[in-house]
Order: C-alpha cells, then structure tokens, then sequence
C-alpha cells in the first residue's frame, strides 16, 4: 500500500510550476552550501521567513529542496578548495581534496554527486516505510514518555556534539530548556520570566533565534577573519564509471544506514554520520593507507552518510515530532509555521503527508543529481565571490527573514542578541545545537512534566515505572555513563581516524 501511495503523491507533484520550484529551490540550496560560511540551517531559517505567505505544499516542498540541496553542495568547495562548504561537508575535504590536487577534481564532483544521491535513496526507502512504524508506536507515547523522550534528546545532543567536553553540551542544552520557559505558560498563562516586558509575555520566535544562532556569527566570523582561499581547479570528466560505483556497492550500503541512524538521533547532525562512515569505511578497507591521500571509499562515504542523514533526520520529526539534526529543527519549525502538526497525531489526522514529504524527497533528490552532474563549471565560479561583498547581504536577509514572520522589531532584536550569544557560544568551545534542540524540546518538556504530575496529583511513581519511561531513562543513564574509560577505548580509533585526517589536512595546506 505505501508505494501505491508514495506514487500517486509523486504524480500530483508531477506539475511544470512545482518542478520548476524544485530545481530552483535545489540550485539556491546547493549554492548556499557551497559558500564557506553559508549553513543548511542558515539556509533554511532564512528561506522560512520569505515563504511565510506561500502556500503550504510549496513552501514545504521548497524547503526540502534547500536542505537537500545544501548538505551536498558543501562537497564542493571541500573537494576544490580543501575548505568544506557546511559541517557537513568536514571528512569529504580528506580525501576529495587530494583527488582534487591530483587532477581528477571532476572525477571527485562526480563520485560525490552520485554517493549524494544513492545515500539519498537509501534515506528514502527509511522514511517512506519505517516513519509509518514508527508513529503506531509513538502513539504508546502519554505525557510521561514525552518528558523523558524531550530530556533524552538533550542529553544524548550534548553528549554527541561536544566530544571534548560533553558537560558544554549539556550546560547549552538545559540553557535551552530555560529559554524555552520565557512567556506565558501554556497550562495556566501564567508569566513567566517576563519582568513586565509585553513583547516576553509571548515568549521568543523560534525563527528569529535559530536565524540569529546560526546566521550572525557566521557574518561575524567571516568578516573578522582574513579567508585567505586557492581557486578552483580545473574540471575535466565528471559522471563516474560504474564500475567505482559497483566495486563500492557495501560501502555505500553501510554509509547509508549509518547516516540514516545518526540522523534519527535527536540533534546530532549531518557532520558526525560523515565521521563516522568515514572511520568504518577506513576500518573496512583493504588498502586503508590511502586514506587522506585520495582514497574513492572515504569520499563515497562521507557524502553517502551526510546526506543519508537528511532523511533520517526527517523521520522522528514527523513521526515524534523531535527534529534529528539542526537543519531538521528549523524544518520541523518551518512545519509549525505553516500549519503542519508533525507528531505521533499526524498518522492519524493526515496518514498521506508521509508519502507527500517522501515525494517531495525523492523530486528533490533527483534534482540534486541532475544539476550536481551538469552545472558544475558555471557553479564553480560562485566560489570567486568575495566574503566581504556576501555576508553583508546575509546579514540583510536575516534581518528581513527575521521580520516578515510577525512584522514586529522586536524579533529582529531578538535575532541580535541571540547571534551574539551563538557568537559567544562558538568562542568558548560551547556546542551550538544543544542549545537549538533545548529550545525546540523545552515546550514540549515543561508542559508534558506539568501534566504528568497533574494527573498522578503530584506522585512522580508512574514517571519512573511506565515500561516505555524505564526505557528512556535506561537510555539516558546510559548515555551519562558513556564517557567511562571502556566507551573512551572503544571510541578512540574514531577519533584517531579524524586526527590523522585533520593532520593531513593540515600538511596540504
């Protein structure tokens, strides 16, 4: 039945206005990713603010295609000039630079191009048939579970994001959490935290935060550093042989899944499912010298997970309604905005918007494939644009996409002051999307905690006991724990895989 579905969705999208949507909306993404300095995220919360007035389909449907768009096109200034467009694009600059500097930079694109596409469908299949699954098993959910289900996408975020120090992430976590408290609350409107202000009393806008969190301190950074960029090399044959494709059959497989299961775990990102297929694919080869030198496995395997993880990122947003990467939080607000209502309640108020978004995927992915394989010489020359000419026209969207959500000044001051704290926030080493994900979670978390407690009389007992709660709570221990000296020794090999990738890096600048 899904594929019957999946398919009618397809034909109605089949119109030359929305095509057309979709190749420019995919173009524009995989434009923003491939400028140092320009985000998914950014992409995203900017383009959200622009499409307040279109219709819903439309701007969904644009949406999707900047996300999709944008997380591959950070591969190419990765592979061009050793400088990954977004986070996403960080392990392709291993060994899609060196293939670069060896004079098959076309034969890079390309292995990039369609590794991109195939971890696409591979996410497709994931999100078509198994987000059905699991939004029957989220219906299980009651407030309980959702108090759990909101603190353990923070803690395992934090645990995820910040490596070297998981207690940052955990501290930007709960400070997102505290944000989230500003205004009215949703129970008893009662004010809080609002010091009298009428413009607090109806909390943050969560598109002038995420614009500002991620927008500002990019124009900021690329404006007081001196980026000091190589040009593009040349391009010569870019659709790659099957044969490469065939004899890397397992590895794109394993990628896939990979990105697929770190894109399902809330607010973890597109950057580390690349890490992390890089380092199996590295573990898994028979020539594992040739890793960061210009080895074809870990360029098919940084750009299979990343953008693999775009569709696993997408399946607990409508499913449980927790966004699994930063891009995906801005969507899954995107969503809100326009009337969508993703969560365990959508399978039953409209089952079919599953099979429209994977429609929606599918169309964009094969625009990314078709437009990643035959603009690659024209879209090469945005590369030469001059950050000081660029970032002053981000700082200008922001604004705008900041104020067209509810026409107040207020939510541009809003915007300012949360890209100075994002500013802030990178400075000192703090991971970013602990914060965001505390933000998006915080509603969630304080009204189902409120309610739990409301319907037991204050009694904690059903919180602790309820066999889905056991498990969530058995997760976050577990999660808490992971920093012992065993997950540190097992983790290691990762982290050496990336260290000496980073080293070489280094070298070849």
């Amino acid at each position: 039945m899904g594929p019957v579905i999946l398919m009618q969705e397809l034909w109605n999208l089949m119109t030359p206005s929305i095509l057309f949507e979709v190749f420019w909306a995919t173009l524009l993404g995989i434009t923003v990713g491939m400028l140092p300095g320009l985000t998914a995220t950014m992409g995203i919360a900017l383009l959200t603010g622009l499409t307040f007035q279109w219709a819903t389909k439309d701007a969904i449907l644009i949406l999707i295609c900047m996300y999709i768009g944008a997380i591959y096109g950070g591969s190419r200034s990765a592979i061009l000039i050793n400088v990954p467009g977004t986070p996403a694009a960080a392990a392709t600059v291993f060994d899609g630079y060196p293939l670069a500097r060896s004079g098959r930079a076309g034969e890079a694109i390309g292995l990039a191009t369609t590794a991109s596409f195939l971890g696409s469908m591979i996410a497709l299949f994931f999100l078509s048939f198994f987000t059905p699954w699991l939004g029957r098993i989220a219906l299980e959910f009651r407030s309980f579970e959702f108090f759990w289900l909101s603190l353990f996408g923070v803690i395992i975020c934090g645990n995820l994001t910040a490596p070297k120090d998981p207690l940052k992430g955990w501290m930007s976590g709960v400070f997102g959490l505290f944000i989230a408290t500003i205004g009215m609350d949703v129970i008893q409107a009662y004010p809080r935290f609002t010091f009298g202000s009428i413009q607090l009393s109806g909390g943050l806008s969560l598109i002038p935060a995420l614009v500002g969190l991620y927008g500002v301190p990019e124009v900021l950074n690329s404006l007081s550093e001196i980026q000091k960029h190589e040009k593009a090399m040349q391009i010569k044959r870019v659709i790659p042989r099957l044969r490469d494709l065939w004899i890397n059959r397992k590895n794109i497989v394993r990628s896939g899944i990979i990105g697929v299961i770190v894109g399902a775990i809330p607010g973890v990102g597109e950057n580390i499912a690349s890490y992390i297929a890089y380092d199996f694919a590295h573990r898994a080869s028979k020539t594992p010298e040739k890793f960061g030198k210009g080895a074809e496995e870990g360029l098919i395997a940084a750009e299979t997970a990343n953008n693999a993880c775009v569709g696993g990122a997408i399946i607990p947003v409508l499913a449980l309604a927790v966004p699994g990467s930063p891009p995906a939080a801005v969507l899954m607000a995107a969503m809100w905005l326009h009337g969508v209502r993703p969560g365990p309640l959508l399978m039953i108020e409209t089952p079919n918007y599953i099979y429209e978004v994977s429609a929606m995927f599918l169309l964009a992915t094969f625009a990314m494939l078709i437009l990643g394989l035959s603009m690659v010489r024209t879209m090469v020359k945005i590369l030469n644009v001059k950050n000081a000419i660029l970032m002053p026209i981000v700082f200008v969207l922001c604004a705008i996409g900041s104020f067209a959500i509810s026409g107040r000044i207020f939510d541009i001051l809003v915007m300012l002051i949360f890209g100075i704290i994002g500013y802030g926030v990178r400075k000192m080493e703090y991971a970013d999307a602990p914060l965001i994900l505390g933000l998006i979670l915080g509603e969630m978390l304080d009204e189902n905690l409120r309610r739990s407690l409301m319907l037991t009389s204050g009694s904690i007992i059903p919180l602790l006991t309820r066999p889905i709660c056991i498990v969530l709570i058995i997760l976050i221990v577990l999660t808490i724990l992971a920093r012992s000296q065993h997950f540190k020794s097992m983790m290691s090999g990762t982290r050496e895989t990336v260290s000496r990738g980073l080293g070489i890096r280094r070298k070849k600048k």
